[in-house]
């Protein structure tokens, strides 16, 4: 049953101010360029607690300069390399592939724990010089250089093998209930574009712990053919909502429904027709009923819209792109959808920013959907750095996950220097880490983007990947509750 622009416009009405926000992040309310401050010094006689690491409020303090020139931290936190491209090596023998991008965790055998990372790589093979392995039985476009590798980390030891190779543009994905990995591919290239011999655009499913499991790789198309970014599954009612990170026009969330009688397990996506299930966009309304064409309209934290869901013509994208098979007024749009991680019984979801394609600028935002309400809350709006080269603002939010100490962490994908930072319940944010590597000059520095922040199963370890050259990292340290202040 569709939410229809009248329903939305009364319930608003009878609750005041709109419906109520969803999810334990509950406001994260900050003006354009308030979220892009680090909140390192909070008066601590306001709180009157200070922690165990000597450091009261919000965050854990000022970020310390890394003399190995890798990565900042706050005193007490420190880092462990766990994969480094070109250095660290695959079972195989072959050199970890570069460009990390989306990873999750999982619990593994004897107390170890995996991750699956993707590895964003675009078009020929020959354009990389570390691709993932083509790995016999595991391969799906034998031209592609992408693909996801698993690593596994019990105490000091890592071992690291191919999950699946010859696919395109691994760029994040979604961990689901039943403990696989969903990898993305963020490209439409089809067959004789980039080299390629198959068409990409795809989702597939990867198994961390049964490696049997992962061979023969086929393209689960019931979810259909663009440039796919994440994706999460909602566990209670089945579905898969999916990030599209496209331009030209922009791109579309996504929601897919399963056939009637299908359930969820190991390989069970895999099974499915191409055209089981329903694929739909989202179209949103505001409380007054009216249509909302793009996401960037909202410019106040707390806008709440109403969210319906439009059947996609061609979900394969045959001759023409999913998104542009929608004319004006039929669908929402956004910019640079990006990152989604399920949780407070529903998804958030990343807006990485919003330029002259859009009705308004930003430097990112975050967005709360309530699958119960149909509801899409607006958490977090960054307005735009005016100077992304000078430390201590935050913009072009990535990947995401929800943190078990409360709010959320966030990997920092914009220009000019790069952090990892958190956002609490009431909206103060703090940085967490920094990027130090250089990889341009010291006339011209560059600093490559933060990927695939994931939290261990224990939620002592956080993982993330600096994507160029790729290294995954393992950050330890006093984390903390942190409070709402």
């Amino acid at each position: 049953m569709s939410l229809t622009r009248r329903d939305f416009a009364r319930r608003s009405a009878i609750t005041g101010a709109g419906v109520a926000l969803a999810g334990s992040v509950g406001a994260l309310a900050t003006a354009p360029n308030a979220l892009a401050s680090t909140d390192t010094d909070i008066d601590t006689e306001s709180t009157g607690e200070e922690s165990a690491d000597g450091h009261g409020g919000v965050g854990y303090g000022p970020l310390i300069t890394d003399p190995n020139g890798l990565l900042a931290l706050p005193a007490g936190f420190s880092y462990r390399v766990i994969t480094y491209s070109g250095k660290t090596k695959l079972e195989s023998g072959e050199f970890t592939p570069s460009n990390h991008d989306g990873t999750s965790t999982f619990c593994g055998p004897r107390g170890a724990t995996l991750l699956v990372n993707n590895h964003e790589l675009r078009g020929p093979r020959a354009n990389w010089p570390h691709p993932v392995p083509l790995t016999e039985g595991l391969v799906y476009d034998p031209a592609a250089s992408g693909g996801c590798t698993v690593v596994e980390v019990r105490g000091d030891k890592v071992a690291e093998w191919v999950g699946i190779a010859g696919t395109s543009t691994n760029c994040a994905g979604g961990n689901t209930p039943w403990g696989t990995w969903l990898t993305c591919e963020e490209t439409e290239d089809k067959a004789g574009a980039n080299g390629m011999t198959k068409d990409h655009g795809y989702v597939f499913e990867v198994d961390p712990e049964d490696r049997r499991r992962n061979q023969n790789p086929k393209p689960i198309k019931a979810l259909g053919r663009y440039a796919h970014e994440a994706v999460v599954v909602d566990p209670k009612r089945g579905r898969l909502y999916l990030t599209e990170d496209a331009a030209t026009p922009n791109g579309l969330l996504y929601r897919w429904t399963p056939p009637q009688g299908f359930e969820h397990g190991h390989g069970q996506l895999g099974t499915l027709a191409d055209d089981a299930g329903s694929l739909q966009a989202f179209k949103c309304f505001d409380s007054g009923g009216q249509f909302v064409d793009d996401l960037s309209r909202a410019t106040k934290i707390g806008t709440v819209y109403g969210v319906d869901w439009v059947d996609v013509p061609d979900r394969d994208a045959k001759t023409t792109s999913v998104r542009k098979q929608f004319a004006d007024g039929q669908v929402t749009r956004a910019r640079k959808l990006e990152g989604m991680w399920w949780g407070d019984g529903g998804t958030y979801i990343v807006s990485s920013y919003a330029r002259t394609e859009s009705p308004v600028q930003h430097d990112g935002a975050v967005w709360f959907y309530d699958p119960k309400r149909r509801t899409l809350t607006l958490k977090v709006l960054i307005g735009v750095n005016p100077d992304p080269s000078v430390d201590g603002a935050f913009d072009g939010p990535d990947n995401i996950t929800v943190s078990p100490y409360g709010g959320l962490v966030i990997a920092e994908d914009g220009e000019g220097i790069q952090h990892l930072f958190g956002a609490t319940d009431s909206g103060r944010t703090y940085p967490i880490a920094r990027n130090e590597l250089n990889i341009g000059t010291a006339e011209a520095p560059e600093y490559s983007e933060f990927t695939g922040v994931t939290f261990s199963p224990d939620g002592k370890t956080l993982f993330a990947n600096i994507q160029d050259p790729g290294i995954m990292l393992a950050i330890t340290g006093p984390w903390k509750r942190q409070k709402r202040a």
